[in-house]
């Protein structure tokens, strides 16, 4: 599916929570590579793990990698002219939620605990929680540029 306008919108990825899983991926699979080369040495030294470790280690370090490749490029908050645009984790499409501009009120961005909260009201008591732990720390004020600067409008 292609984005109608995509140079009126800005994305932001889950690239920091991928960073943990590219590096746990390349780790098993290191770990894998070497209980295979290990394994010739297995008839002088029984202890030595069964090859067939390398095969489950790497079997997990492929999906930890798919999952870390599906973070990097896959959005995780897209801001459209037409609002907020939220994707959780699983089931993106069916489960998204749109905040529309025009229902946000007020916009909070907490560095210290590294939430951002669209406020629909007046009295700051209902609205959308977003944490940005995901969201790389040098992209974060980009994104509270960008949400802060159309709310005060």
């Amino acid at each position: 599916m292609k984005v109608a306008a995509p140079e009126k919108e800005l994305r932001f990825t889950r690239s920091r929570q991928a960073i943990v899983f590219y590096l746990s991926s390349s780790m098993l699979m290191g770990v894998a590579i070497t209980i295979l080369v290990t394994s010739y040495y297995r008839s002088i030294n029984p202890e030595l793990p069964h090859p067939l470790w390398a095969l489950a280690l790497g079997v997990i370090a492929v999906l930890l990698f798919v999952l870390a490749q599906r973070m990097t490029k896959h959005a995780y908050l897209i801001l459209t002219p037409l609002g907020v645009e939220i994707f959780p984790f699983f089931r993106p499409s069916k489960t998204m939620t749109v905040i529309y501009w025009q229902e946000i009120q007020f916009a909070q961005i907490d560095p210290k605990q590294n939430w951002l909260t669209l406020y629909t009201n007046e009295e700051r008591s209902s609205g959308v929680g977003i944490s940005l732990a995901p969201i790389q720390k040098k992209i974060r004020p980009l994104l509270a540029k960008a949400v802060l600067g159309r709310v005060t409008r």
